[in-house]
């Protein structure tokens, strides 16, 4: 590799240059710093006489004398560096009282005061003895601590001493300040400092450095060959069907794939796992001996059946049960769950909740989320059939119990339970999470999560699989597509709506906890024996449901791409 690159270079240097100049500003410079700045040096005679000077043409001396030519000097001394000034830092002998010394040529001190403390705390440091005075034109102040940005200000009355010169007045000469810091800037003498209004000269040089710096990188992209696409990328339509709780995954992995290869386009239908096989495989039969450009997405295991369909593990994925809010419940025990669908239990005030029914809203029969609940929740055992259309009120000869429906795709499952005061369902975590009206509920004291489910706590998981007619073609849509969703970008895509991919878990090709025991019923939250006919803890759901029921799954095109 070649490690002298121009775009490496440059970015190296919009790296160092910058941290370079703020260490030496903040840290070696600016570390300790005695400053002072003149903000006002202005006569106070009048260039036009005016009848409301008053007393500003009466300046006298302590005498009653009046001032020659008479002017005024503010002046602010100040702490600008990065740590604090004490009274020992100040270059002068131990037992000298005085730290700064202000002269002015050409003029004589008539009268000084201070005037603004930055602190109040400064006060006790201008006292009677602390070395404050005029002596000789020159002002001596103390040894005053400064704290970071603290300052003082020095206003003083100043008249004329130096003769005129050809009849005309002398411009004054600036006043001399005279004072340093025991290592601080250059020899450590008080330097002088303006008022920034603006920016700075080396604000300005280090904006214009990065400008450039940004310029010669794009002028570098620019000048490189970039017109070869991706090993990765083919082109040609994919049709993705099966599950519709994967569905937010596939619709940002196939939007960036398809800004990484533009000659892609692909069809989304979603809604049960099942029905995504079937499709899958009657495709595949009908292209005879190659391999479709249709890939099925399933929640778990494809189970009997379909035995020209290869399966690929892409991602380990957490449901969680969900609850409209007004329920008033948040966890709910094994036991819990199963006496609910099982119908012993019907309103939620029975396990310590708000007095509303409980309404079941469920998958269709197909659907892997349905599946993976059944077998991870309820112990293997059936949901009951569906009592109900509009998730409310039961059809005619329900069953007693809780009513329940079924939606074909999680996003109505979820509007239901949203809508649905009292009722309950499962989906995908991720998209459950986003739902503000819905409340996800702990299993046994356990919320949904990846380190919960790792160590056996959780149980409502499965493994995401992606299945194909068979092997396809290594250059072929499919094939891409399914790397692409287990490298870095496709990673990223699956970890941000939820799930884990499958290459981080500690055994990528089964993808699946470390430990799958079903967490044990504690005996104080088990069912009854009198709640199932043979004292089975709820288990007891009768009617096993032999095949699909009306209203099966309803699968929606969610984007077709243009042709």
């Amino acid at each position: 590799m070649d490690v002298f690159r121009w775009e490496i270079i440059l970015a190296v240097l919009g790296v160092v240059v910058p941290i370079a100049a703020a260490l030496y500003e903040f840290v070696f410079v600016g570390r300790k710093r005695l400053g002072y700045r003149v903000q006002m040096d202005t006569t106070a005679t009048d260039a036009v006489h005016s009848q409301y000077a008053g007393a500003l043409q009466q300046l006298q001396d302590g005498d009653g004398t009046r001032l020659v030519d008479p002017s005024f000097v503010l002046l602010r001394v100040e702490n600008n560096g990065a740590t604090h000034i004490d009274n020992d830092d100040y270059a002068a002998l131990p037992d000298d009282k005085v730290g700064i010394r202000v002269r002015f040529p050409g003029r004589r001190v008539a009268g000084m005061v201070v005037t603004e403390l930055g602190d109040d705390f400064l006060r006790p440091c201008f006292g009677e003895d602390s070395g404050l005075s005029v002596r000789d034109g020159v002002i001596e102040l103390p040894k005053v601590p400064l704290n970071r940005s603290a300052h003082y200000k020095v206003l003083a009355a100043l008249e004329r001493t130096g003769e005129e010169e050809n009849g005309a007045r002398a411009q004054f000469a600036p006043p001399e300040v005279v004072g340093g810091i025991k290592g601080g800037v250059g020899n450590g003498g008080i330097q002088e400092t303006r008022s920034q209004t603006g920016t700075s000269w080396r604000a300005i040089a280090l904006i214009c450095f990065l400008v450039l710096v940004v310029l010669g990188q794009l002028a570098v992209s620019l000048g490189e060959d970039d017109t070869t696409a991706p090993l990765d990328c083919a082109t040609g339509t994919l049709t993705i069907t099966g599950s519709s709780a994967f569905k937010p995954v596939l619709q940002d992995a196939t939007e960036a794939y398809r800004k990484t290869c533009p000659g892609a386009e692909f069809v989304i239908r979603t809604g049960a796992g099942s029905d995504g096989l079937e499709t899958l495989d009657r495709e595949g039969r009908k292209q005879g001996s190659s391999s479709p450009a249709h890939l099925a997405f399933t929640d778990g295991e494809k189970g009997e059946g379909h035995p020209r369909l290869l399966p690929r593990p892409i991602a380990f994925s957490l449901f969680a049960l969900v609850v409209n809010e007004e329920a008033g419940v948040q966890d709910l025990s094994l036991g819990q769950i199963e006496r609910i669908y099982a119908g012993d239990v019907t309103n939620w005030e029975q396990l310590g909740g708000n007095d509303l029914p409980i309404r079941l809203v469920g998958r269709a029969y197909a659907s892997g989320t349905r599946r993976a609940f059944e077998q991870k929740v309820l112990g293997g055992v059936q949901e009951p059939a569906p009592t109900s259309d509009d998730c409310r009120n039961p059809g005619p000869g329900a069953v007693p119990g809780p009513v329940r429906c079924e939606r074909g795709s999680t996003s109505g499952l979820l509007d239901a339970v949203e809508r649905i005061p009292g009722a309950l369902g499962y989906s995908a975590l991720g998209e459950a999470a986003e739902r503000r009206g819905l409340r996800l509920v702990s299993i046994g004291g356990h919320r949904a999560g990846p380190e919960e489910a790792d160590h056996g706590a959780y149980p409502f998981w499965a493994t995401e699989y992606a299945h194909t007619y068979g092997e396809p073609p290594a250059d072929s849509l499919a094939a891409g597509f399914l790397r692409y969703l287990t490298n870095e970008v496709g990673k990223d895509i699956v970890r941000s709506h939820g799930h884990r991919p499958c290459g981080e878990l500690r055994n990528p090709v089964l993808c699946r906890p470390t430990e799958q025991a079903r967490p044990s019923l504690s005996p104080s939250v088990a069912p009854s024996p009198s709640s199932s006919p043979g004292g089975g803890g709820g288990r007891g759901v009768t009617g096993r449901q032999a095949g699909p029921p009306a209203g099966g799954t309803r699968d929606s095109v969610v984007r077709v791409a243009e042709s």
